[in-house]
């Protein structure tokens, strides 16, 4: 009779691989979500008084954030005054 031949086992090694590679990826990808959404937490409250003071500070005087003088505003765009000429 004849024997049966043994498989390959190269195919399960490199499925086993491919499983673990994209187990890595997975995991990596989860970590990086899960630490942005706690830093944002954290960084949400620590933000918003000072967000929130700098927008009460430039709307009530009604100057620009660039109120210095270097002829270039926010945008970095030289101003249209007559320093930057």
């Amino acid at each position: 009779m004849n024997r049966p031949q043994k498989k390959n086992p190269t195919v399960g090694v490199a499925i086993f691989i491919v499983v673990v590679v994209l187990l890595v990826i997975a995991t990596v990808a989860y970590n990086a979500i899960t630490e942005k959404h706690e830093f944002d937490a954290q960084n949400a409250s620590a933000t918003s008084p000072a967000s929130a003071a700098a927008a009460l500070a430039v709307g009530s005087s009604g100057t620009s954030a660039n109120a210095g003088g270097t002829g270039v505003n926010s945008t970095g765009a030289a101003a249209a005054t007559g320093a930057s000429q």
